[in-house]
């Protein structure tokens, strides 16, 4: 079965209502071999097309993971991007703000982290947090340090920002690609109680997760408007049936594939004649 990537794009100016969107789809694969064989493919594509990309040295990718708690980021980078040269790969992860970070706008602890031309940067969590968490709790807000007038309007205001930076970003080269994990609350329960019942996971369980559990419709809430005024042409949204982890990794390193093909890319020109490899050839078969 072929994987049709568009069907889990954000369309651009659609109202997103996640109700509608499924968790758990057919999978794509008819067992675990085929299964290794899909995602092995996709790997073996994406490192081809990162080495152009290297080599091209005009384009940069950043791709954005969010998700709720044991959705599956951790695992989806690392199987979908095990076949990258780390040399070519850049992996960041965001939590809570530092004092630092909060003494600045909210794109600043990010905007230091964007890939160079050439290579491919992974946000486990991303600027989307200001406007996710932040809004689940308003709290925060409160605590912010801004100006007063800037509270009301805050978060429309940096959908704004975020769209005019990923607008900025697609202008200078970076392809921006965003991946949202759609986790059933079923589902979650049970991984949450895997890693309660499985010594060698229960270093994965945080109390805290299931304080933010309780904030599940908030939370579906926030996505739903974030998604549908950040999902654009040049910064898509992918909503990705989270349930299955297999489907959701096909899936994933499919359109990374895709958006790398897109682009019009070659490897440079070499600097010597043909008639000088020849030369060059001899010499080094004379040793």
């Amino acid at each position: 079965m072929g994987i049709n990537t568009k069907e889990f794009r954000a369309k651009e100016g659609e109202k997103v209502r996640l109700k509608q969107w499924k968790t758990k789809i057919k999978d794509f694969y008819d067992d675990k071999d085929e299964y290794k064989e899909m995602l092995e493919k996709h790997v073996d594509d994406l490192r081809e097309m990162q080495g152009l990309l290297y080599a091209h040295d005009r384009y940069s990718l950043l791709l954005v993971f969010q998700a709720l708690d044991a959705a599956g980021k951790d695992g989806a980078i690392r199987h979908v991007m095990s076949g990258v040269n780390p040399q070519g790969c850049q992996v960041y992860s965001f939590r809570r703000p530092t004092s630092e970070d909060l003494d600045h706008d909210f794109l600043w602890r990010t905007n230091k982290c964007l890939p160079e031309r050439g290579r491919i940067g992974i946000f486990n969590r991303s600027y989307y947090e200001d406007v996710l968490v932040v809004k689940v709790h308003p709290e925060i807000v409160a605590k912010l340090p801004i100006p007063d007038e800037n509270r009301k309007n805050i978060f429309e205001e940096r959908y704004k920002s975020i769209v005019q930076l990923e607008q900025h970003l697609h202008r200078n080269g970076t392809r921006v690609v965003k991946f949202y994990l759609h986790l059933s609350k079923d589902e979650q329960k049970a991984r949450f109680l895997d890693r309660i019942d499985d010594p060698t996971k229960n270093w994965k369980f945080n109390p805290g997760d299931l304080d933010e559990r309780k904030h599940w419709g908030d939370y579906m809430e926030a996505y739903e408007e974030c998604i549908t005024a950040t999902s654009t042409k040049d910064a898509p949204w992918y909503i990705v049936p989270a349930d299955d982890k297999e489907n959701a990794r096909l899936i994933i390193s499919r359109v990374v594939v895709e958006t790398l093909k897109e682009l019009k890319m070659n490897y440079p020109a070499p600097n010597v004649s043909p008639k000088e490899f020849k030369e060059f050839r001899k010499l080094l078969e004379k040793e």
